[in-house]
């Protein structure tokens, strides 16, 4: 009867077997990076929840192409973001002349000036697919907010504001 395969049976460059633990250091900086760039991704801003801001935000403009972020007016540091770190960081049409732009470099502009912005384009010559922009203040706090919805069901610019205030105002992130 042959004898189960284990990888204490495969060969080495040396035929010694390999010493037990032997990745435990490569499997401990791994866990340590993937800790590390947890601790690094926005949360939520202080005093929101994030369960209820991320249920608020998919119900105004929930799509897995669609992405959000607030952050500090001035600074613009970010304090939340919707969807995924390579879902926020696509160049998509900048419905300006064939710029193109991602969401943070909307968000850095309204930290900087805290002056709405609400375009929208179509981005196919049979005008099948579009992209959306908001960006503007939350009402009350010293944050701004910045989103994009690219797809072939995308809101207007106007529209995606809109929604996403009254969303903000839900989640308790905005004052009165």
């Amino acid at each position: 009867m042959r004898r189960r395969w284990s990888c204490w049976m495969t060969p080495t460059r040396s035929r010694r077997p390999p010493e037990a633990g032997a990745c435990a250091p490569v499997l401990l900086a791994a866990g340590l990076a993937a800790l590390s760039l947890a601790a690094c991704s926005p949360t939520a801003p202080p005093g929101v929840d994030r369960d209820q801001l991320d249920a608020e935000v998919s119900r105004a403009i929930g799509d897995p192409a669609s992405c959000a972020l607030i952050g500090k007016a001035g600074s613009g540091k970010l304090l939340y973001r919707y969807n995924t770190a390579t879902v926020c960081d696509r160049l998509l049409d900048a419905c300006a002349g064939g710029a193109r732009m991602k969401v943070g470099d909307l968000l850095a502009a309204t930290a900087k000036d805290r002056k709405p912005r609400q375009l929208s384009c179509a981005i196919t010559p049979d005008h099948s697919r579009g992209v959306g922009w908001a960006s503007g203040p939350i009402a009350g706090t010293d944050m701004v907010y910045a989103a994009a919805m690219e797809g072939d069901r995308t809101f207007p610019g106007r529209m995606m504001a809109e929604r996403l205030e009254a969303g903000f105002r839900r989640a308790k992130v905005s004052r009165p």
